[in-house]
C-alpha cells in the first residue's frame, strides 16, 4: 500500500486532524439535532393530539340524498 498518499505530501499531520475534528463535530451536532427533534414531535402530538374522527356512516347519507332528490321533483 502506497502511504505517501496518507501522509499527503507531508501536510497530513495538519489535514487528518482537522478531518476527524470536522466529521467528530458534525456527528455531535446531528445526534443533538436528532435528539432535539424527537423531543419537539413528542410535545407538538401531546398538544395538539386530536381526538379519533368517528366512521362517518356513508349508506344513511346516501339514503338521505336519495330522499331528498328524488322528492324534490318541480
Amino acid at each position: 500500500m502506497d502511504l505517501e498518499f496518507l501522509i499527503l505530501g507531508g501536510y497530513g499531520q495538519f489535514v487528518w486532524p482537522a478531518f476527524i475534528f470536522t466529521f467528530v463535530s458534525c456527528l455531535i451536532l446531528y445526534k443533538k439535532t436528532k435528539k432535539e427533534l424527537q423531543k419537539r414531535e413528542k410535545m407538538f402530538l401531546r398538544e395538539y393530539k386530536q381526538p379519533d374522527v368517528p366512521e362517518i356512516n356513508v349508506a344513511k347519507e346516501k339514503k338521505a340524498i336519495k330522499e331528498t332528490l328524488s322528492g324534490s321533483s318541480i
